[in-house]
């Protein structure tokens, strides 16, 4: 069993970077549905913004397991992936949060890809397993 935590260091730094995650869900008929996104942390858990009604945000209503991999972008060999569960799912803060993203992923005040209507919402998921992959020496 590994002891990395997202809150271990390296683990975390990867979190808080301009990496995109690969966010894992589960299909009706079982099969594998995959999103790249961006993400964050918070404490002990690993938040991503969607709108509802995505496909990603009704697969994780239905099952709340998720696998996640994310690769540094200045050394794919620095990765780390999660399994986990969504324990949550929010719309308070989801607007302001999504704001949040978009200045750390394209320096933009504000998320310029909002449609008309739409409702964000944040995934909140539990990690059950992290591994991290150091880079080689």
């Amino acid at each position: 069993m590994s002891k990395d935590t997202i809150q271990s260091e390296p683990v975390a730094n990867l979190f808080k970077g301009k990496n995109f995650a690969f966010v894992a869900t589960l299909m009706k008929d079982g099969s594998p549905q995959i999103t790249p996104t961006w993400v964050d942390v918070d404490g002990d858990y690993i938040i991503v913004n969607t709108a509802q009604g995505r496909l990603k945000q009704k697969n994780l209503s239905r099952d709340p397991r998720v696998a996640i991999s994310l690769v540094d972008g200045a050394n794919p060999y620095n990765m780390v992936t999660v399994r986990g569960k969504v324990t949550e799912q929010t719309t308070k803060g989801a607007d302001e949060h999504i704001d949040k993203m978009a200045k750390k992923y394209i320096g933009l005040d504000k998320y310029p890809n909002r449609m008309p209507g739409e409702k964000r919402i944040l995934l909140k998921i539990k990690p059950e397993k992290v591994y991290h992959q150091k880079p080689p020496r």
